[in-house]
């Protein structure tokens, strides 16, 4: 079986973060959307809310799994025989960025990185943008699915 894994902390989950795990179900026989836990970060959103907006975005979608994780991601790959880490890319610094994280990670084991280019229509989209929308009360609603609420 093919797992891959797509981390992050999804403070909210993005329209880009949805299409890259859409796209990814065709790739792979299993996508774990794995939900980071870093206990020095501080979220817009709990951590039960962002595994509820993925789980009921993905409600239909029985190649996607949701689970929290803390530690390395290369361990919990280990963990959950995931032999792969699913990363989307926006834009040159996010290739920067990841590059050097999937070049440590394959060093320090044998799973491999595979990314994909975010759709040119939700490219400008991130989790820290959506998040100042919604401070600001603008109309977020354009760059999340709609699971995503904000109560």
């Amino acid at each position: 079986m093919k797992r891959a894994i797509f981390p992050g902390s999804f403070d909210p989950l993005t329209l880009g973060h949805y299409d890259i795990i859409k796209r990814s179900v065709t790739l792979f026989d299993e996508i774990v959307v794995a939900i980071g836990i870093n206990a020095d970060k501080k979220y817009m959103f709990s951590l039960e809310e962002r595994k509820q907006f993925i789980e009921d975005a993905f409600k239909d979608h029985k190649k996607v799994k949701v689970v929290t994780y803390e530690g390395l991601t290369i361990d919990f790959c280990k963990e959950i025989d995931a032999q792969f880490i699913l990363r989307g890319l926006r834009n040159p610094a996010d290739f920067e960025f990841e590059k050097a994280i999937a070049h440590t990670n394959r060093k320090l084991s044998k799973i491999e990185t595979v990314f994909l280019l975010t759709a040119s229509n939700t490219s400008y989209i991130s989790s820290s943008i959506v998040r100042d929308v919604i401070r600001n009360n603008g109309d977020y609603t354009k760059l999340v699915p709609d699971s995503v609420r904000v109560k």
